[in-house]
């Protein structure tokens, strides 16, 4: 067996061969590639000595392949192909229009413009995988400090070490009592008229700055809620508010929840606020990241408008 020396074989001696093959004919080749016909012949001749085969059959007349020619052929154009494919498809991922993107939210969020930011972002980069994952506040926080997504939308975290948080949505709080309450006929109370109420409150485990912002609405007025049942989703809270079992504060956002059984009610003269925000890792530089960040500023921007 007679030695090749194809480690010296360069993608640039399969265009050339490729462009030959293709032509039949050394100066339209080297019109085609614009290079001069010497110079091409020379390299075509140098990968015939580094495959120890002839690729062309010459004469004054024409240019043939030969039988390894015709395999270098269909062998060259794939891996040309596929070369080009793989170029294209790494510049998409550093553009950050391919890959996969794992995204977190919290519940109340897919009552705000994020649903609508989400399928607005897959129309736009539908060869990125976007991964969703629902969970309150406090797991979302962790999930992102350990590399389990990427992205967050969280309900009032607040500064978090090791983590980039910006607020994208912010709202005033509601009262929501039962539509057989005795408050539900008003438009608007104070948070002072639910001083001697039950409530139904999610659990500060869940998120402990959205908790202590909400319960800041009853502070300011003089007292603690007393809170006789907690639930993890504000679904599962509001019907229990519809059942009788307690009235609640919640994120305006709610309102979209409330069917029959609930009456969501504008708190007057509050000056506490809630809001949802974008976090990712502080030292996240990844395009897909930061494309999929600037998307969700644009639209919650837009939507507050």
């Amino acid at each position: 067996m007679l030695d090749m020396d194809v480690s010296s074989i360069e993608l640039r001696h399969l265009r050339y061969f490729v462009a030959v093959a293709e032509e039949l004919h050394f100066g339209r080749a080297a019109l085609r590639l614009n290079m001069a016909q010497p110079p091409l012949s020379q390299q075509i001749r140098r990968l015939e000595g580094m495959l120890n085969c002839t690729l062309f059959l010459r004469t004054s007349r024409e240019v043939r392949l030969t039988a390894a020619g015709v395999e270098l052929l269909e062998r060259g154009r794939q891996t040309l192909r596929k070369i080009g494919d793989d170029c294209m498809a790494v510049g998409r991922i550093g553009r950050g229009e391919a890959g996969t993107l794992r995204v977190g939210f919290t519940g109340s969020g897919v009552l705000t413009p994020l649903p609508r930011m989400l399928g607005r972002y897959r129309r736009r980069f539908p060869e990125v995988s976007l991964q969703l994952r629902e969970r309150f506040t406090e797991g979302l926080v962790q999930d992102l400090l350990n590399g389990i997504i990427d992205v967050g939308f969280l309900r009032d975290a607040g500064p978090v070490d090791g983590l980039h948080v910006e607020p994208v949505l912010t709202e005033p709080f509601v009262a929501v009592v039962s539509k057989r309450h005795p408050l539900a006929a008003q438009r608007s109370i104070s948070a002072r008229s639910l001083r001697d109420e039950p409530f139904v409150l999610f659990a500060r485990l869940y998120g402990d700055v959205a908790w202590r912002r909400t319960v800041a609405v009853c502070e300011e007025h003089g007292y603690l809620p007393n809170v006789v049942q907690e639930a993890p989703q504000w679904l599962t809270i509001l019907s229990l508010v519809g059942a009788g079992l307690g009235v609640t504060i919640a994120p305006a956002c709610v309102a979209r929840l409330h069917g029959g059984n609930v009456v969501c009610l504008r708190l007057r003269g509050g000056r506490h606020v809630t809001g949802l925000e974008l976090a990712y890792r502080e030292n996240e530089k990844r395009q897909i990241v930061r494309t999929f960040a600037a998307l969700a500023r644009q639209v919650f921007e837009t939507a507050a408008r």
